[in-house]
């Protein structure tokens, strides 16, 4: 028997003050013509709760970029959804944030990086990291959840240590390390961002200890980079098993990514309620169980745990949405994922090549 998506992710907008280098959303972004009025976000919340959804995820883009994002989280307040901000705190207020507060968040995740504003704001592609400071002391003055979450790659992880300190005087209750995952400009950058090996080992090391050293008080979590492990992640907890995304324009996707595997249709909330996109539509339903599996992950011992991998990235290294994950080390299909290491560069590149190469996400039409 299906079970009951857990969590619902809501993608707002699509609209952005910072142009990040590893930003995982898709290349076409939805304008803000496109987006999802304030009673249809309403209905959905509220259809969510009915399908027994636990948490929401704001996100975008920049959700504070909407300006009925009281409206919203109020909303998803009255239907008992615990209610996470996802941000870059550009464009938040103190007064704003009080209000949010005050409409029901539950809580904030801030994102940073790095820990000096020049680097930081260089990889952001904007002056942002001033700003981020102050909120988060801000954030303090509030009884709700503060995670920090801090994006890693080649070009910071030399300094992680030095970064999780930092962080840890802003004390939230969780710090997210977050390695970058290679979909969209992500992947467009990927020879850049692409830790090396040595880089990957030392960081598993400082997180070790500072979890260590913060058991109890900050709690630390860290995901790292698959191209580098013998076994691919979950594809979300699996394909359709435990969340829903919607983006700006009203379409239900798996995964933030699923609309790079072509052949895909999307039902839309302003046509399907959400109880029968879950159980019904063909693009849950495509990844899900173990039918549509190829070898070696058919006979898989590991089938129920990683479900193949991740599909859209299946899709983005190999053409082929259905192969095992080629980041897994039984994948036939592995040696793109070898190659695409071995044509990484193996020191950090200085920011003033990079300034010149670097593909910046850009901010879709507010028209």
């Amino acid at each position: 028997m299906l079970a009951n998506p857990l969590a619902l992710i809501a993608e707002i907008t699509h609209r952005c003050p910072l142009h990040c280098v590893y930003c995982s959303n898709p290349l076409e972004l939805a304008a803000a013509s496109s987006e999802l009025k304030t009673d249809d976000w309403r209905r959905v919340f509220a259809e969510a709760a009915q399908l027994g959804v636990l948490h929401l995820h704001l996100t975008g883009g920049e959700p504070l970029a909407r300006a009925d994002l009281e409206e919203l989280i109020a909303t998803a307040h009255s239907a008992r959804l615990y209610t996470n901000l996802i941000t870059s705190g550009l464009g938040l207020s103190r007064e704003r944030l009080k209000k949010l507060v005050d409409t029901g968040l539950d809580h904030i995740q801030l994102s940073f990086q790095g820990f000096q504003s020049d680097r930081a704001d260089w990889i952001a592609g904007t002056k942002s990291h001033a700003h981020k400071i102050e909120l988060a002391s801000w954030v303090l003055e509030h009884r709700i959840a503060f995670t920090a979450n801090l994006v890693v790659h080649r070009q910071n992880l030399d300094h992680l240590d030095e970064m999780i300190a930092f962080l840890e005087k802003l004390k939230p209750n969780r710090i997210e390390i977050a390695h970058t995952q290679y979909y969209g400009w992500a992947l467009e950058n990927r020879a850049a961002l692409m830790p090396t090996a040595a880089q990957l080992e030392n960081a598993v090391r400082v997180v070790a200890e500072a979890e260590t050293r913060l058991k109890g008080t900050i709690r630390i979590d860290s995901v790292v980079p698959d191209y580098y492990a013998q076994f691919p992640k979950a594809c979300m907890g699996g394909w359709g098993r435990r969340l829903i995304l919607i983006n700006p324009a009203g379409e239900a996707l798996p995964c933030h990514a699923a609309g790079v595997i072509p052949g895909m249709v999307f039902d839309n909330v302003r046509e399907h309620s959400l109880k029968s996109i879950w159980q019904e539509s063909s693009a849950f339903q495509r990844f899900r169980g173990e039918d549509w599996m190829q070898e070696p992950c058919r006979t898989c011992e590991r089938r129920t745990e990683d479900f193949g991998g991740c599909r859209c990235q299946a899709f983005l290294l190999t053409g082929d949405a259905a192969a095992t994950d080629p980041v897994c080390s039984l994948a036939p299909t592995r040696a793109v994922v070898v190659q695409a290491l071995r044509q990484s560069p193996t020191d950090v590149i200085s920011p003033s090549i990079l300034a010149e190469n670097w593909k910046y996400r850009p901010n879709p039409s507010r028209a």
